[in-house]
């Protein structure tokens, strides 16, 4: 039996983008891979309000996240962690050799503008990278008052984390000067995983050619040169399958409005958080809640494991808390294809299995 997934990614995925993954193989090195390719991007553009370039990448997005602390820090990076996820690119930064500090907020509160501007008044840092949505507390950083203090350090290079909220909640790349946003097919994108995407501006490329050793899979200025020079092909073999599922999901988001999707998504993570509150604690500050998924305070404590066996039982799935969360919260994602009525009728059978 498939248990209908309310867990930060994956995913379930629409029957029909599924069945794209089942096209026929073309050569990588033909004009129609070029095409694809470029189909994509110029939608992901759109996606993202950019008019920088886009890169593909056949990995997670912890793939090109690594690229980008690794390719573009010139001097020393500055880590804003608000969960598991901002400690990866920490850990990341350290794995590569790449000088770095971390700067973690308390689990479930946020990076805060004030933060960031501590951390480059020092004039030590010319990278950051900041996690938009951190799937491991359930909080959405407040980007926006972030990048009115970006614009005061003109040189820094600004990395975002929108792996589980792009699609799901809007991120005008340019208007708040991100340099490279990264996302990731598993989540609010509604595709299986495998393949990662980001934005790279002139400013990213320029800081990037300054780097010597930026390693060779995630060298984004190679990816970047390389799709220049061959018309929109990479150097390594991609994962074409996943490129003919995200290019007709891509066509569907558009056909449901960007402006929608993201109502839509903010209407069950709404609903959520009043069930939250109702019968438990939400974990984040409220005010920085997320819009793709809930992370719930177990205030009663009920066994997480039990309940989600229950869940299964009749084909469901929510997710238990992340790491040192475990037991002590519990999540239900709300991304990608879920309406608002799924989410009501999975309350509903919670409620009933609680006895609430």
């Amino acid at each position: 039996m498939h248990k209908k997934l309310f867990i930060p990614g994956p995913v379930d995925v629409r029957e029909d983008v599924l069945q794209k993954m089942a096209t026929p193989m073309i050569g990588h090195r033909t004009k129609d891979a070029s095409k694809l390719q470029r189909n994509i991007s110029d939608k992901m553009r759109k996606l993202f309000y950019t008019e920088n370039e886009i890169l593909l990448s056949t990995s997670s997005g912890s793939g090109l996240m690594e690229g980008a602390i690794r390719s573009c820090t010139r001097k020393r990076a500055a880590v804003f962690s608000v969960g598991a996820f901002g400690n990866r690119w920490f850990d990341m930064a350290k794995g590569n050799n790449v000088p770095a500090d971390k700067f973690e907020s308390e689990w479930g509160h946020p990076t805060t503008p004030e933060m960031v501007d501590q951390a480059l008044a020092t004039g030590k840092y010319d990278l950051v990278t900041v996690t938009h949505n951190e799937t491991s507390t359930g909080l959405m950083n407040p980007v926006e008052e972030i990048a009115e203090v970006m614009k005061k350090y003109p040189e820094v290079i600004w990395c975002v984390d929108a792996v589980s909220s792009a699609a799901g909640a809007k991120i005008e790349v340019d208007k708040l000067g991100i340099d490279i946003c990264i996302t990731s097919t598993q989540k609010a994108l509604g595709l299986p995983p495998g393949m990662a995407i980001c934005t790279f501006s002139t400013k990213a490329r320029e800081a990037a050619k300054q780097v010597e050793n930026r390693g060779f899979y995630f060298d984004l200025l190679n990816l970047y040169d390389y799709i220049q020079k061959k018309d929109y092909q990479y150097p390594s073999t991609p994962s074409l399958a996943h490129m003919f599922a995200l290019d007709y999901q891509l066509d569907l988001i558009f056909e449901e409005g960007l402006e929608n999707r993201f109502a839509r998504h903010k209407e069950m993570a709404d609903y959520t958080r009043g069930w939250a509150r109702r019968h438990f604690e939400l974990f984040p500050v409220e005010q920085y809640a997320s819009n793709t998924l809930t992370n719930i305070k177990n205030t009663r404590e009920i066994n997480v494991s039990d309940l989600n066996k229950q869940l299964g039982e009749r084909g469901y799935s929510i997710s238990n808390g992340y790491g040192k969360l475990k037991e002590k919260t519990f999540r239900i994602a709300h991304m990608a294809e879920t309406t608002l009525d799924e989410v009501k009728e999975l309350l509903v059978i919670i409620e009933e299995i609680l006895g609430l």
